[in-house]
């Protein structure tokens, strides 16, 4: 072949050829081994599969719809005119092996011996911190995993993927240097405050509310400049310390300890609070929520951490701005009343009386002589004793890492054998309740 029908030809043998590579994408289930314990929730895992399912068989129908243009018009067009068709598929190609890859980086680690059930155990973590009792939002699915790193990140549900299709599950990165103990709460349950902010629509009218109060403050307009520019990351902060308390900030300063110029550093072009005061509000937020002389003794050890002295005297003025509207500012997200809340304030939804320091005390000398009672509790409460008994010198680092990693295991199982239960006739079983063999696994995921 020569000229025009020869360009044509090649541009036909690469349409074919993207055919044939997609057919090499398999859906997970065929392709990712791993034990029922690591394995993803079925919601999460079916909208995965249905999701790529569709996005190939749009794809295949689209490529098929061009060859057939080719046959019939592309003699008289030119190669020029095919190839910019052709160039279309290869985006959309592009995009569907892009997403493949997001959902497998989700589910390639959960075949790794040991780590794969925690990441499973992590899941459980996550649903039960995004959840809101009230009806207020349906939670869509949502999965972890890790990665290097040193802080986390969430692909939130019904944002963008590559191509333009929207997500069907929250995918929350968390980092590996935080497995396992109390800081990984910190990092997954402010990731599933973005989520839960953004069900909530959260973000929008807050701006206007802290708009609004920059005009009735003027002489604190840059501090409120700055809360309004970094108030995404506040709200996912708030939420982590009202469902998991201690464990939150604890989280945050092991986050931000970083050299001291990065600590101090103020720019509004960052979403993320300056270090410095980012663990200053968040130990206002958890006094303004579980009130108790911890949280003043956390910031007085912050500070002697990274004393103010030797700042430039433009960052101390703006710290000392940003910490004077502090108390101010808590009052005005505590008390914040978003029409999705039905009239309610943020504080008013969140778990407070249970999250109380001396009621987490408590549990957590009662979940000593009778771990059973620990493992009836929900994911994120057992997450807020374990950091509550850190903060109070009740457990030891190597203690806390032995007891999260099994509750992690456990609730994996639990997972799995729900999922079990319901494919099945028998009548549900629970691990801690169940026969020998079952008491006998409970006991194991513990240890």
């Amino acid at each position: 072949m020569k000229g025009q029908s020869a360009a044509i030809w090649l541009i036909e043998q690469e349409a074919r050829s993207l055919l044939t590579r997609l057919e090499r994408l398999k859906p997970f289930a065929v392709t990712t081994p791993m034990v029922p314990a690591a394995a993803v929730p079925p919601a999460a895992e079916a909208a995965m599969e249905n999701h790529l399912l569709e996005g190939r068989r749009r794809l295949r129908g689209r490529i098929g719809a061009f060859l057939l243009w080719l046959g019939r018009e592309g003699a008289r067009s030119t190669p020029a005119q095919a190839q910019k068709r052709l160039v279309v598929l290869k985006l959309r190609f592009n995009a569907v092996i892009s997403q493949f890859y997001i959902f497998a980086a989700v589910l390639t680690q959960r075949s790794e011996h040991e780590t794969g059930v925690w990441i499973a155990g992590l899941d459980d973590l996550a649903a039960d911190a995004i959840s809101l009792p009230g009806g207020y939002y349906r939670p869509p699915p949502v999965v972890c995993y890790i990665d290097r790193g040193h802080g986390g990140a969430i692909r939130r549900a019904r944002t963008r993927l590559p191509g333009g299709d929207p997500n069907p599950i929250a995918i929350i990165r968390v980092p590996h240097e935080r497995m396992v103990g109390a800081g990984i709460a910190s990092s997954l349950v402010h990731e599933t405050g973005h989520q839960a902010a953004e069900l909530l629509g959260l973000i929008p009218p807050l701006r206007q509310a802290l708009r609004m109060r920059r005009r009735l403050r003027p002489e604190l307009a840059v501090a409120w400049r700055l809360w309004e520019r970094w108030i995404s990351e506040i709200v996912a902060d708030f939420w982590g310390v009202a469902k998991v308390g201690m464990a939150s900030t604890l989280g945050l300063i092991s986050l931000v300890s970083l050299p001291r110029a990065f600590v101090f550093r103020i720019t509004a072009e960052d979403p993320h609070p300056a270090p410095w005061i980012r663990v200053k509000l968040s130990c206002a937020m958890g006094n303004a929520l579980f009130p108790h002389p911890q949280w003043a003794a956390l910031a007085r050890h912050w500070e002697s951490l990274y004393p103010v002295s030797g700042v430039s005297a433009e960052t101390s003025a703006t710290l000392a701005m940003l910490e004077a509207s502090i108390p101010e500012f808590v009052s005005l997200l505590l008390h914040f009343r978003p029409p999705a809340l039905r009239g309610r304030s943020l504080r008013e939804v969140m778990p407070v009386e249970e999250r109380q320091p001396a009621r987490l005390a408590l549990y957590y000398r009662s979940w000593a002589s009778s771990p059973e009672r620990m493992r009836a509790a929900s994911p994120s409460l057992i997450f807020a004793v374990i950091g509550q008994a850190r903060a109070d010198g009740r457990i030891t680092p190597e203690r806390e890492s032995q007891v999260l990693a099994g509750l992690l295991r456990y609730w994996a199982m639990r997972s799995a054998l729900d999922t079990l239960d319901i494919c099945s006739t028998q009548p549900k079983l629970e691990l801690a309740q169940g026969p020998p063999a079952l008491a006998a696994v409970a006991q194991w995921t513990l240890q």
